[in-house]
């Protein structure tokens, strides 16, 4: 492609300059693999955007999808229904934990959040709670990039030009490099005393202000941070105490990232509402869907008037396509084995983690840290260029065929559920080559 033929497209998320620069074009992918468009095989270790867990190219979802644009295309929402919509929400609701048997329809993890912020202060409001209007995230948290999300979100630089515009409070990030530095699995140190943080935002707030406690249960863009032992457990003992409703954002770790379908059920911690989006699909249709409890659901319905009890939703929510391709996506997992096959004691992930930890002692190399398929390697900061380590890593390793994906001062790794032994070596092998040659 020819400069100008770059310049009408504003990228998400990218250095626009440099990237027309110097593009990095994606033609095609198969399995493990992204084809450029120089013809180089790309190994790709981040499951295109934390979102393709069955690898990319399946027949049976791409098949799926091109079956329900010739039956039917698109149905409205609003008023209307179409049969593989209540499908799909029945066959969600059972794969779910506990009470979680109510599905809203979305097209991103960014309006999975908007949606579940919004159902929990109607869930208030039906209950004649309504001071409640106030939501605690979690600093480094990232909840995408609407401006609930990056109200409730911790990373500073999703919101510093947009502001905060919902009354928001952060509790600290988990990340204690003192005593959980190259954690294997969860870190053992200071979970519950973290999560007692809580209790002094509640004190600081008061509990009949405060609507919802948001985090993602593994924090992933902002860093890939397992949560220490105890954490998740007592943050969810306190908001039981206070009324609070509890958020788990699973964006990133639903579908098999942690070992089971959500990480809610690896953690044995039961939030009231679950975010899904991303590996609902396998990333081939845009499509999120938020879960929340039975008692949730039943107060906004009771507490409502006749008519619209919940005056929120989008003109594609529940959209055939992706309704088809969520169905065969889960077909796929189901099938392969792919909830089960990252387990944190499973052979792969096992692998993965002896190999990631090879790297300690490199040059630079701070800290690694991983649970199940979700790695990432942390570098040393350079004297006033922070946040540069991680890009300089990924470039060079997107040159010797891996696609990594750069945090600041560290790189993350979410591979495709399908990975093999072969491919854990192959990224070992270019990533300690890259650290070498950028610490050299």
């Amino acid at each position: 492609m020819n400069q100008q033929s770059l310049n009408a497209h504003w990228m998400p998320f990218t250095p626009n300059k440099g990237f027309k620069a110097s593009p990095r074009m994606l033609t095609g992918a198969k399995g493990m693999y992204w084809t450029t468009d120089d013809n180089r095989q790309v190994l790709d270790m981040t499951a295109g955007l934390w979102c393709c867990n069955a690898g990319h190219g399946n027949p049976h979802i791409a098949e799926a999808i091109a079956r329900q644009a010739r039956e039917l295309d698109y149905a409205p929402c609003f008023g209307f229904g179409h049969p593989l919509a209540f499908e799909l929400s029945e066959r969600l609701a059972d794969l779910a934990p506990g009470n979680l048997n109510k599905v809203f329809y979305t097209n991103s993890g960014s309006e999975s959040v908007e949606t579940a912020l919004k159902m929990a202060l109607a869930y208030h409001h039906a209950r004649g709670d309504r001071g409640r209007q106030l939501f605690i995230g979690r600093e480094r948290g990232y909840h995408g990039v609407n401006f609930g999300g990056i109200s409730v979100g911790g990373i500073t630089g999703n919101y510093k030009a947009f502001g905060q515009w919902l009354p928001t409070d952060h509790l600290s990030h988990t990340q204690d490099l003192s005593r959980n530095a190259f954690s294997r699995g969860l870190p053992l140190h200071g979970g519950v005393e973290m999560a007692n943080e809580l209790e002094k935002l509640i004190h600081l707030h008061d509990a009949s202000r405060i609507a919802a406690v948001i985090i993602e249960p593994i924090t992933g863009a902002g860093g890939v941070l397992p949560p220490p032992v105890g954490y998740l457990k007592r943050i969810r003992e306190i908001c039981d105490q206070h009324g609070i409703v509890l958020i788990f954002d699973e964006v990133i770790c639903g579908f098999g990232r942690t070992g089971n379908a959500f990480a809610s059920q690896t953690f044995d911690v039961l939030p009231d509402i679950m975010t899904t989006a991303k590996g609902l699909t396998n990333g081939a249709a845009p499509m999120g869907a938020v879960l929340c409890g039975d008692h949730i659901h039943d107060a906004v319905m009771e507490g409502s008037a006749a008519g619209v009890e919940f005056y929120h939703g989008y003109t594609y929510s529940a959209h055939p396509l992706a309704c088809a391709a969520a169905m065969a996506t889960m077909d796929v997992y189901e099938q392969e084995g792919l909830y089960q096959r990252g387990a944190a004691n499973g052979d792969i992930s096992q692998y993965f983690e002896q190999g990631l930890h090879s790297l300690k002692g490199l040059p630079g190399v701070i800290d690694i840290r991983n649970y199940s398929l979700i790695a990432a390697v942390e570098f040393e900061a350079p004297a006033g260029k922070t946040g540069s380590t991680g890009p300089g890593v990924q470039t060079n390793a997107w040159q010797q065929g891996l696609m990594l994906r750069s945090l600041g001062d560290a790189i993350a790794m979410s591979p495709p559920l399908i990975m093999e032994k072969e491919h854990v070596d192959q990224t070992i092998g270019i990533l300690e080559r890259c650290i070498r040659q950028h610490f050299d």
